[in-house]
């Protein structure tokens, strides 16, 4: 079993995933074109839902004693996948703006797939499992809108 600490950077690991992510379909709701208007309630949603799942990470991770991770995974290790994509959104059309969603998507599935390898409380591997089904929804809408777009 792991100790309190390697839980606590584990799940700290997944909040800054989902802090990252927050910031990636922010920067794409300001980066849209008015045709693509649509996609902002798609968007908001999955702000809310991160911010939701990063609440129940955050949760365990003070149920361990540790702090919430407030920052972004520019130095972490699982997930650097929107600070690619934060960084080109900007003049791109609908099918580009998807493409890269979608891969900070799968991103987020890498980091759910490797977190879930780690011994964690089985009560925890249950949680990360639910959310990881819950981002793969959210994951296959995006490449949804994005095979529309091809």
């Amino acid at each position: 079993m792991k100790t309190p600490n390697s839980v606590i950077e584990i799940l700290n690991d997944l909040v800054m995933i989902h802090n990252d992510r927050i910031t990636g379909y922010e920067r794409a709701l300001a980066e849209l074109k008015h045709e693509d208007d649509d996609l902002k309630p798609l968007f908001t949603e999955y702000i809310d839902q991160s911010r939701r799942l990063k609440n129940e990470l955050g949760n365990e991770v003070q149920t361990y004693g540790g702090s919430i991770e407030s920052g972004t995974t520019t130095g972490g290790k699982i997930y650097r996948a929107w600070m690619d994509v934060k960084a080109i959104f900007t003049g791109h059309d609908r099918h580009t703006v998807l493409s890269n969603c979608e891969f900070g998507e799968d991103a987020a599935q890498k980091a759910y797939t490797d977190a879930l390898k780690e011994e964690v409380p089985a009560y925890i591997a249950e949680m990360l499992l639910d959310q990881k089904d819950e981002l793969k929804e959210a994951h296959d809408e995006i490449k949804s809108y994005r095979d529309q777009y091809v």
